[in-house]
C-alpha cells in the first residue's frame, strides 16, 4: 500500500477515536457557532479551515451513528406522499420521547429551582430554528421553498422584533433567572439535541435529513409546550414572559400541518426515495429529544412512581 494512504488511514483513524460524550457535544456545539456567526477575516484562516475540517469528520462520525441507530425503524416509512403523511403524523404519538412523564412533572410539580434548572437545559440546547430554516431551503423546489419561507417568516415575527422567536425565548430566561452558563452545567444530551439539527441544516448531504427533522419539531412542540405552559403559570411566571411557549402550543399546530403538505408530501411525491432520509432525520429528531428527556429525569431524580400526571 502506498505510503500516503497509510498517513491517510492514520490520520482518519487520529481524528475518529472516541470522546467522551461531554468533550464532544461541547466541541461541536463550538464548531457550529464558529461555522455561522459573523465574522472578519483572519490571520489563520488556514489553521482555522483544518480544524473545522477535523471536527467536521468527528460531526460526520456522530450523525452516522444516530442514523444507523433509526434507520430500521426508518424503512417502514412510506414511499409515496399520502401514506408518507400519516406515517409522520403518527409519530406524535408513537415517535420516540412523546409523551415523557418528565412534562407532566413540571406541569404539576416542579419547584421554581427545578423548571429554571430545565430552562436552563433547554437554552444551551437551543439551535436557532429560524438559520436552521434558511439552511435547510437552499435550492429546494419551489412549493417547498415556498413554504419553509413562510415559515421563516413567523420565526421572524413577520418583521416585527417583539414577534421574533429567538429573542422571546432570552426574555423567558431572563424572566426566570437562566444566565449565560458554564458548559460544564449542561448536560451534553441537551447540547446534542441542537447539534443534530444544526449538522443536518448545515450540511447538503443531510438536506432531506434536516427537512425531517426540522417537521419532527414542528409536529411534536406543542404537545410539550402546553405542558411548560402549565408549570410556568403554576409558579406564577409573568404572562409575558412565557409568551415562547404559549405561541408553541398553537401556531406549531399549523406550522406541522403545512409543513406536512407543502413540504414533505410534494418533495416524496417527486422523488420516492427521499422518504426514507426524510424519515430518518425526524426519527434522529425526536430520538436525540427522547434521550435529553430521560437524562433530565435523572437528573431531578424521578421515577415514574414520584410523577403524579397522567404520564
Amino acid at each position: 500500500m502506498p505510503a500516503e494512504l497509510n498517513v491517510e488511514k492514520e490520520t482518519m483513524r487520529q481524528l475518529t477515536a472516541p470522546l467522551s460524550a461531554e468533550a464532544l457535544h461541547g466541541a461541536l456545539m463550538q464548531l457550529h457557532h464558529t461555522r455561522l456567526v459573523p465574522d472578519g477575516p483572519g490571520h489563520d484562516w488556514q489553521a482555522e479551515l483544518v480544524r473545522g475540517a477535523e471536527w467536521s469528520l468527528r460531526e460526520g462520525v456522530f450523525l452516522e451513528e444516530e442514523r444507523r441507530a433509526v434507520a430500521d425503524w426508518a424503512r417502514e416509512a412510506p414511499g409515496t406522499g399520502a401514506a408518507f403523511a400519516s406515517w409522520f403524523d403518527a409519530l406524535r404519538e408513537r415517535g420516540p420521547g412523546q409523551h415523557d412523564p418528565l412534562f407532566d412533572y413540571l406541569a404539576e410539580q416542579a419547584s421554581h429551582e427545578e423548571m429554571r434548572w430545565f430552562l436552563r437545559q433547554e437554552v444551551a440546547g437551543e439551535a436557532g430554528f429560524e438559520d436552521l430554516v434558511a439552511l435547510t431551503q437552499l435550492r429546494l423546489p419551489a412549493r417547498p421553498k415556498l413554504e419553509l419561507a413562510r415559515n421563516y417568516w413567523d420565526e421572524m415575527g413577520r418583521g416585527k422584533v417583539v414577534g421574533m422567536h429567538g429573542p422571546m425565548l432570552a426574555d423567558l430566561a431572563r424572566a426566570v433567572g437562566v444566565v449565560c452558563t458554564d458548559l460544564r452545567e449542561i448536560v451534553w444530551e441537551a447540547l446534542a439535541v441542537g447539534n443534530v439539527l444544526a449538522g443536518l441544516a448545515y450540511n447538503r448531504r443531510f438536506a432531506f435529513h434536516s427537512i425531517g427533522a426540522l417537521g419532527a419539531v414542528e409536529l411534536t412542540a406543542p404537545t410539550r409546550a402546553v405542558k411548560v405552559v402549565q408549570g410556568l403559570d403554576r409558579l406564577d411566571v409573568e404572562h409575558e414572559a412565557s409568551r415562547y411557549f404559549r405561541l408553541h402550543a398553537t401556531i406549531d399546530v399549523i406550522h406541522a400541518r403545512d409543513w406536512r403538505d407543502e413540504v414533505l408530501v410534494p418533495l416524496i411525491d417527486e422523488r420516492p426515495e427521499v422518504a426514507r432520509w426524510i424519515a430518518e432525520g425526524a426519527l434522529m429528531r425526536l430520538r436525540a429529544g427522547a434521550r435529553s428527556y430521560e437524562r433530565y429525569r435523572r437528573e431531578l431524580g424521578l421515577t415514574r412512581g414520584s410523577i403524579v400526571g397522567r404520564g
